[in-house]
């Protein structure tokens, strides 16, 4: 009696993992854009909304990366850390920190060339009636 009722437990369980099979492939074949679905404009609006919180963001990062050994995420503490671990010996730590601050130094120059193109947008916003055109 116990195999039949094992047995009929997995035939009812198949059944409702094929039914929820056949239904959720259903499922993601209407929920598949159409090509029609792809974007018609660049999204100038959006950006030129979004730019006052862009522009304070990247601020707020490059105030923290060139703030002083004191705050946690600035060069300035990354470099301290680096050189604490070249002094205790630890060759492995100082190259791994020192690969991450050589990459939060290109940081710093990639949010700095974002800021100008953030200002160069935002001039662009207030040209175009804030890109609704």
């Amino acid at each position: 009696m116990h195999v039949r009722r094992h047995r009929r437990t997995l035939l009812v369980g198949a059944a409702v993992a094929a039914v929820l099979a056949g239904t959720a492939g259903a499922a993601v074949a209407e929920s598949t854009p159409s090509p029609a679905a792809t974007p018609t404009g660049d999204g100038a609006r959006a950006l030129c909304k979004r730019a006052p919180k862009i522009d304070h963001r990247i601020d707020r990062a490059l105030a923290r990366l060139n703030a002083g050994a004191d705050k946690r995420g600035s060069l300035a503490r990354l470099q301290q850390r680096v050189d604490n671990a070249k002094a205790a010996g630890h060759s492995e730590i100082a190259t791994y920190l020192r690969d991450r601050l050589t990459f939060r130094k290109s940081l710093v120059t990639t949010l700095g060339q974002r800021q100008k193109d953030l200002a160069d947008v935002r001039t662009w916003c207030e040209d175009n009636h804030e890109g609704a055109s």
